[in-house]
């Protein structure tokens, strides 16, 4: 018996921290709802636009939102600061592209499983502790179990593309850190989305054709830009601003729980009990690894 049953404070009468930590929470999970139910909605447009097709709208209309709210400035940067930007540029068309063809040939929950593997990894490399390694080797457990029910169920091209999204993911938050101090708020983030959708635009046009200037097919690309990428990094935003990376590196290792509901509730995706045990290894393990992580870091020295 848990203490459910007893009283518990109303949002006006709790501390302010508690209420702003509380508050921090929802945003984050706010935002990984945002994603998931953003993928879940590609998937369904993936027939009128091609998996290519979908990307390109995606990328698109997210660079020209961020333009047009960042207005970015193009002087002032060196070399190296344009490097840092056109390698995140393909960061994000690679773990884009390689994310949508993962979820047009597996379930949503395996492959965002699947492609949390890349930053566990970065985690487990970065914090160099025994711990990390038992975290890792939980999740190669989760992964075996995963592959119990069948990787030929689940498509092995799949599962190839969502491993290629993780590792692109990887590169995506070293890279997203090298342009974030080069660059002054989001604009690396939007002159590199810029790119992105320039990178993807061939394929996208080949893939989708003249469906992608349908009126009701940019309807749905714009409702996918807000959700896969406007709305979920706003929130984001403001929750680093109220409670430690640490604890929002924790939530977001929730991921896959929350692309399997979405998988279920939008696309009627069934999973296994096998997978779905395989899926809560995984995010224990990442929840254990980032926790490893945070403890490894080192501390500012005190004044």
């Amino acid at each position: 018996m848990t203490d459910t049953l007893l009283p518990t404070p109303r949002a006006a009468d709790a501390p302010p921290e508690r209420r702003g930590g509380v508050v921090a929470v929802g945003l984050v999970l706010g935002g990984a709802l945002s994603v998931q139910f953003g993928s879940a909605l590609a998937a369904l447009i993936f027939p009128r636009t091609g998996v290519a097709g979908a990307v390109t709208l995606r990328l698109t209309i997210s660079a020209v939102l961020l333009l047009v709210v960042c207005r970015p400035r193009l002087r002032g940067h060196d070399r190296s600061a344009w490097l840092a930007v056109g390698a995140f540029g393909l960061a994000l068309a690679g773990m884009n592209s390689l994310f949508y063809q993962a979820i047009e040939r597996i379930p949503l929950g395996p492959t965002v499983t699947l492609e949390v593997l890349g930053p566990l990894a970065l985690s487990v490399f970065t914090a160099r502790r025994l711990a990390s390694w038992c975290w890792a080797g939980l999740a190669l457990a989760g992964v075996t179990l995963l592959g119990q029910s069948g990787f030929d169920r689940l498509n092995p091209a799949g599962v190839a593309f969502a491993f290629g999204a993780g590792a692109m993911w990887a590169a995506y938050i070293v890279l997203s850190a090298r342009v974030g101090g080069r660059f002054p708020g989001a604009d690396g983030l939007a002159l590199a989305l810029a790119l992105a959708a320039l990178v993807t635009l061939p394929l996208g046009i080949v893939d989708g054709g003249a469906v992608l200037l349908d009126p009701t097919v940019l309807a749905l690309g714009t409702a996918l830009a807000v959700l896969a990428s406007g709305l979920p990094y706003t929130l984001e935003l403001l929750a680093l601003r109220r409670m430690p990376t640490a604890t929002f590196a924790v939530l977001m290792s929730l991921g896959p729980a929350i692309a399997t509901l979405a998988g279920w509730l939008v696309l009627r995706q069934q999973l296994t009990l096998l997978e779905c045990a395989a899926i809560l290894l995984v995010i224990v393990a990442s929840i254990g690894a980032v926790r490893v992580s945070a403890a490894a870091a080192p501390r500012p020295a005190p004044h």
